[in-house]
């Protein structure tokens, strides 16, 4: 039997409740249970009075559910409930494994819909006053992360840096010399600026800025979770 309830895959943006969309808050209000990501706000949870909230966050180094666990909580919530949100940081299409719970949604025949946010990289440009793409500058700009899965082939995460005007790497994590270091042997250039950037869009955001090479030391401390900010487009005018 088809289920009746919609599932709806919905960006949460990069912190900031007031930063969601208009038809994230409307769902929120509506849902009848969120599957939530670790790192939502509480106040964005907190919009949605009505439903029951599951956790099923990925955190680093802590125990969390496997993905094949909460592709099966979400088909089984659609069975049981109305309106399904899964609530997911930044943006559900970047970064946000997706794909393996759309497949799993196509598979068990569920209705369902994804609904964007805004991703922190775009955020943290706001925040910093510094655009991702500036004409002459800034023409190329990648996202990329050095995360992979036990059973993906090897990634070349470091190639589309080395060739872009600007990149934003996400979920970093405490790798952030590593990661410089094996930009700096691929080929980008020691003095290139970088960002640091923690809590985009909160009132404690922390933007911490250094050369390539300085992150490479390991003198530059990073918060965790970090996204790191590259290219020219980040200097400071002197």
């Amino acid at each position: 039997m088809r289920a009746s309830g919609r599932v709806y895959l919905v960006g949460a943006g990069p912190g900031a409740p007031d930063l969601l969309t208009l038809r994230a808050l409307r769902l929120l209000e509506q849902a009848d249970v969120v599957l939530t990501d670790a790192l939502v706000h509480p106040d964005t949870l907190a919009l949605a009075t009505r439903a029951t909230l599951v956790m099923v966050g990925k955190r680093a180094g802590q125990p969390s559910p496997k993905q094949a666990e909460i592709n099966r909580l979400l088909v089984a919530a659609a069975h049981e409930h109305r309106c399904v949100v899964r609530l997911k940081g930044g943006d559900p299409m970047v970064f946000g494994r997706a794909q393996e719970e759309i497949d799993a949604l196509i598979a068990a025949d569920i209705d369902f819909e994804v609904v964007p946010g805004i991703t922190a990289a775009l955020a943290a440009s706001a925040e910093l006053r510094q655009p991702l793409t500036q004409r002459a500058r800034s023409r190329h700009f990648v996202m990329v992360t050095p995360k992979q899965a036990d059973d993906s082939p090897p990634n070349d995460w470091a190639r589309p840096i080395v060739d872009a005007d600007a990149a934003a790497v996400y979920m970093g994590g405490a790798d952030v010399a590593h990661i410089a270091q094996v930009l700096l042997d691929a080929g980008r250039s020691a003095d290139t600026p970088v960002v640091l950037a923690h809590k985009v869009s909160l009132p404690d955001a922390d933007y911490r800025r250094a050369t390539l090479a300085e992150v490479a030391s390991g003198t530059v401390a990073a918060p965790v979770p970090v996204l790191i900010l590259i290219g020219e487009t980040f200097r400071v005018p002197s």
